[in-house]
């Protein structure tokens, strides 16, 4: 359990993972040349009493960046493609990609635990188009919630959540989403058996409790789970999409270069996935 005087902070094991990625976005937004902007990050973090220190100068800071960025835009893609459409970050933590990609018209839902929604309540307020919902991802009321106040089409932003979840209950919230939204998008990300098994080497994870237990070698078998889903796009850290990657700093291209011809299996093996549930018309 992490706790914190200020703002009566107290997150638990799996739910401090989030404070990695946040630290990730406040270090990036200080630098001139940023992959992306975040002064909400910095701000929030500056307002934390937490150890952020542990996480200096760690690589994993950067891919969690990257791992953002590509969320956003692939966000902003479903956006500009269905301007009213609705948009529900699961395991939302303390991420402000509603400020970063709205487009004035989605409907917007950040979902998460109990303690987490109460320490974003801190920094982050409901308006008439975005709500904070509190349930674990494997509970089915969220669903219902958010169907009653949206029609879609919807995107699900699972970023650096559903790895912490046992298979069987990955499995239930697919079929949770494919069931309630079929033809819904799905971003997530996934890691493979080798990151699974070595996570206690990793240089973040190593730094906290929390234990990631899904291993996934290949989204793809997502369509095992759900026949007719379809995978639209699938990333490594260094095979990104190339208009990304021809706007990324200089440096950062250079360290993914040497990173792709390497070939680490704790690069390799992490992927960053969207793919299209399927259709009613499409089950079988």
């Amino acid at each position: 359990m992490t706790e914190s005087t200020e703002h009566g902070v107290r997150l638990g094991t799996v739910q401090e993972t989030l404070l990695i990625p946040l630290y990730g976005r406040a270090v990036e937004n200080r630098k001139q040349d940023a992959v992306l902007r975040d002064p909400r990050a910095e701000e929030i973090v500056a307002s934390i009493d937490y150890d952020f220190g542990r996480f200096d100068n760690l690589p994993s800071l950067i891919g969690a960046v990257l791992r953002t960025s590509l969320l956003d835009r692939w966000v902003a893609e479903f956006l500009a493609e269905h301007p009213d459409g609705t948009v529900v970050e699961i395991g939302t933590g303390l991420n402000a990609r509603y400020d970063r990609v709205d487009n004035g018209r989605t409907r917007w839902f950040d979902l998460d635990l109990p303690d987490v929604i109460e320490l974003r309540r801190t920094f982050f307020d409901d308006t008439s188009r975005r709500t904070m919902v509190t349930a674990s991802v494997t509970d089915e009321t969220w669903a219902d919630a958010v169907a009653a106040e949206s029609d879609g089409p919807y995107l699900f932003a699972a970023e650096a959540v559903l790895p912490y979840l046992a298979e069987p209950d990955v499995r239930h919230v697919v079929d949770l989403l494919a069931e309630r939204f079929p033809g819904a998008l799905l971003a997530l990300d996934t890691a493979g058996p080798w990151i699974i098994s070595h996570q206690d080497e990793h240089d973040a994870l190593s730094k906290v409790e929390a234990k990631m237990r899904w291993a996934c070698a290949d989204p793809a078998l997502l369509a095992d789970w759900q026949p007719g889903t379809r995978v639209l796009a699938s990333h490594t850290l260094t095979s990104l999409p190339p208009q990304m990657y021809d706007e990324l700093p200089t440096t950062y291209r250079e360290m993914l270069s040497g990173l792709a011809e390497q070939r680490l299996p704790q690069v390799e093996e992490y992927r960053l996935t969207l793919v299209q549930l399927p259709r009613p018309e499409r089950r079988r």
